[in-house]
């Protein structure tokens, strides 16, 4: 592991937040340890991780996010709404301090070399397609006009992460896992079982709405 593959990085844990390479992310800092660790990241070079907490275990999450600042604005009263974007995965590999704010050795993480590219790109067209009918079919059972971003990211690793990313409803568990696989092929195949479920149970109940069009949806 070469010097540059690890690093010491500023944590800013998150309830039930995932945040994904190439994410947008804003935030609101208002916790004085929280200010405190901003100005310091501002003064360096406006990296720091974002990481999965859990209340429930009073748990931190082992794999997390780089988070660089691309804007920030402080009010008078000290809080500050910045935004960033996800870049790199990272490991923890020790907390270092805990106070004022959390730090710790991190390495990078990354996928692995995908063997197979043939298989990885039609998995890709797989989960396209999956995804373009999971819209579709929500438009028509909501009756709004719900349409894919127009440059959805056409590398698969890189897909693969904006699906993890818009996942719907309360899903910070299934995110983390899936940030933490290493293996593109593997995320986007369990992306790919997630929306073809989603898929098979919208058509389900378009199919009994245009048959039954009384029943009102719940």
């Amino acid at each position: 592991m070469g010097e540059l593959s690890v690093r010491e990085l500023p944590l800013f844990p998150l309830p039930e937040v995932v945040l994904f390479p190439q994410e947008i992310l804003p935030l609101h800092i208002f916790e004085s340890r929280y200010r405190i660790m901003l100005q310091s990241v501002l003064e360096s070079d406006s990296m720091f991780g974002v990481i999965k907490w859990d209340p429930n275990t009073k748990s931190m999450a082992n794999v997390g996010c780089c988070a660089q600042i691309l804007q920030h604005q402080t009010a008078e009263d000290g809080r500050s709404n910045i935004v960033t974007l996800g870049q790199q995965r990272f490991q923890v590999l020790e907390i270092t301090r805990s106070t004022p704010y959390c730090t710790a050795m991190v390495s990078w993480i990354s996928d692995d070399n995908v063997v197979n590219l043939q298989k990885l790109d039609s998995l890709k067209d797989l989960v396209t397609d999956a995804l373009s009918d999971v819209i579709n079919l929500t438009s028509k059972l909501t009756n709004t006009k719900k349409k894919l971003p127009d440059k959805l990211p056409n590398n698969p690793m890189e897909l693969s992460f904006w699906i993890g990313a818009h996942l719907g409803g309360p899903v910070a568990e299934e995110q983390q896992r899936l940030l933490e696989e290493k293996n593109t092929y593997t995320r986007l195949q369990r992306e790919y079982e997630m929306l073809d479920h989603t898929r098979k149970q919208l058509a389900a109940r378009t199919a009994l709405k245009e048959s039954f069009p009384d029943i009102k949806e719940n």
